[in-house]
């Protein structure tokens, strides 16, 4: 019965290492290939990846790539970590309010942030024309690299925020407390105590903030205008190449993918030099301030607060709005846009999102249960490689997958790009190392005494698994699905390039209305996507009885 166990496990193990490598290794291998090898001679050739550097056009857009992820990375720390240790130390006003505010704005897609402000600080924005009208200015709004910094950095100073807040939790007072009785100014305490403890966590966090931003699509698209970053060249080189030759495409993507990899190895690295574990014998006290302290404190967290939440405030509010030719907003409210989009139009792109999603979600959910469970209990060489090509998705940007997969999946006996299955493939891939994460954690919490109990007294070891270990899992199996959930309605810059009008989505509605300046539907499709988003944080917070997020 052991011996029949083991090998059940032996063919699942099997089993998902052939899917990892048909669906991610293949895809992957197959654009290094083609970066290197000529299309028409199928002879070796380095001159794609010459043709790159040759241009400063395009050398220069993986700088501006480069510049923008750690400018927002660094801006995303210096925000997040006062505002983590203020709502520590000092008791601010409708503190669990502003934290839910905080998580509202992180989950939301950050092209609805840069769509939001380009309706605050665009060229016919509401702030935009105040600024002019009032001072007599010709500000031309908030394009470019500035622009695409200021919706980055507020998009992702939240998960700077909610690992801190985590950190600060197991950071000992007394530490602080004696700082004080030698001396120390509050500044001095917190950067000669608080945060050498909590390096680690800042690096962790900074590292999960880096290969967003690096990654992501479709702020730079639509907020960007003649300041291109690395995705977006992949996508308008691979768009206007197909057909034609892919092998740029494929080099540009190749060189992203060594880059995203060699700054992953170089902060792990790093973060290595800084890992030991904290206790706290007496955690850290919210105290009442009072005077100018209490002033600032509340001021720079509600500002913040503020400023995270106010596209999604945007959005919603602007969705309201009746609109002349979908452009020009009246100022009067309606329910124009809501009728357009729900009743004058296809909703298959509404029902696609939720529909694929869900049978996305039911592959996640079984791989992370697995993969965690084989990872933890079932240590071996092959369930390490197991380990590590399951995080690969997380290194890789979107971009690079979907011409990835169109590499892979465009052609006889797997034509598949367009279809459901691909979406739903792009979606399990580029989503499943949340829920991953987050079984991992729940399993190594499992003590394996408890599996021990149950075969002693007579449980095999696959009803032990089923019964005992699964049902304890599954509080962080579901807190990891429900992130991974909210991800995927987002998801946008693996299913641009891989999406059909069958299988469109609303991430790609939104991003396709206001590139043709239908603001009006984008608002409404974004005030859904929004609001979904939303009921599944309540589920999250009902589901793990917490109040607040710890990734």
């Amino acid at each position: 019965m052991l011996r029949k166990s083991l090998n059940g496990w032996n063919l699942i193990t099997l089993f998902i290492m052939l899917f990892f490598a048909l669906f991610i290794l293949f895809p992957v291998i197959l654009v290094l290939n083609k970066s290197i090898y000529d299309s028409g001679s199928g002879t070796f050739t380095l001159q794609h990846f010459a043709h790159f550097f040759e241009r400063k056009f395009y050398w220069v857009t993986l700088w501006n790539s480069i510049k923008v992820t750690i400018v927002s990375t660094l801006l995303a720390v210096i925000i997040g970590l006062p505002l983590a240790y203020i709502l520590r130390r000092v008791k601010i006003l409708g503190s669990k309010t502003i934290q839910i505010l905080i998580i509202v704005s992180y989950i939301s897609p950050p092209f609805i942030g840069a769509y939001a402000w380009i309706q605050l600080l665009g060229r016919g924005g509401v702030i935009t024309k105040f600024i002019n009208d009032t001072f007599n200015l010709n500000y031309d709004g908030i394009y470019g690299f500035a622009g695409i910094v200021l919706v980055l950095t507020l998009q992702s100073f939240p998960l700077i925020f909610i690992y801190i807040s985590g950190a600060l939790k197991n950071l000992d007072n007394s530490l602080i407390e004696a700082a004080e009785s030698l001396g120390y100014s509050g500044i001095q305490r917190v950067m000669k105590i608080v945060v050498p403890l909590i390096t680690p966590t800042i690096l962790a966090s900074s590292l999960l903030v880096f290969m967003r931003v690096i990654a992501d699509f479709g702020t730079p698209m639509l907020i960007g205008e003649g300041y291109r970053t690395i995705p977006v060249l992949i996508y308008t080189q691979f768009m206007s190449e197909v057909g034609g030759d892919a092998g740029f495409a494929a080099a540009i993507a190749a060189i992203f993918i060594i880059v995203t990899i060699a700054l992953f190895l170089v902060q792990r690295i790093i973060s290595r030099q800084y890992s030991y574990s904290m206790s706290a014998l007496k955690p850290m006290e919210v105290k009442r301030s009072y005077g100018i302290k209490n002033v600032l404190s509340h001021g720079i967290v509600y500002v913040i607060a503020l400023l995270s939440i106010l596209p999604q405030l945007v959005v919603v509010y602007t969705s309201f709005l009746e609109t002349t030719g979908g452009q020009v907003y009246t100022g009067r409210f309606s329910l124009q846009n809501y009728e357009t989009i729900l009743f004058n139009r296809d909703l298959s792109m509404i029902l696609n999102t939720y529909k694929l999603g869900l049978f996305a979600i039911v592959i996640i959910v079984l791989l992370g249960i697995f993969i965690a469970y084989l990872t933890v209990r079932k240590r071996n060489m092959i369930t390490s490689l197991l380990d590590t090509i399951s995080m690969l998705p997380f290194v890789i940007p979107g971009s690079v997958l979907g011409i990835a997969l169109v590499f892979a999946f465009n052609d006889s006996p797997f034509f598949w790009t367009g279809t459901a299955f691909i979406m739903i493939l792009a979606f399990v891939i580029r989503r499943m190392p949340y829920t991953i994460r987050s079984s991992t954690a729940i399993v190594s919490q499992i003590s394996p005494s408890m599996e021990e109990a149950a075969i002693s007294l007579g449980a095999s070891e696959k009803r032990t698994f089923f019964k005992v270990i699964v049902p304890m899992m599954m509080p962080g199996v579901l807190a990891g699905a429900i992130m991974s959930w909210i991800t995927i309605l987002g998801e946008l810059s693996a299913s641009i390039i891989l999406y059909s009008s069958r299988t469109q989505t609303l991430a790609v509605s939104i991003y396709s209305e206001v590139i043709r300046g239908n603001f009006g539907n984008a608002s409404a499709y974004s005030a859904i996507l929004t609001v979904t988003s939303i009921l599944s944080l309540l589920l999250f917070f009902k589901l793990t009885g917490k109040k607040e997020m710890n990734l």
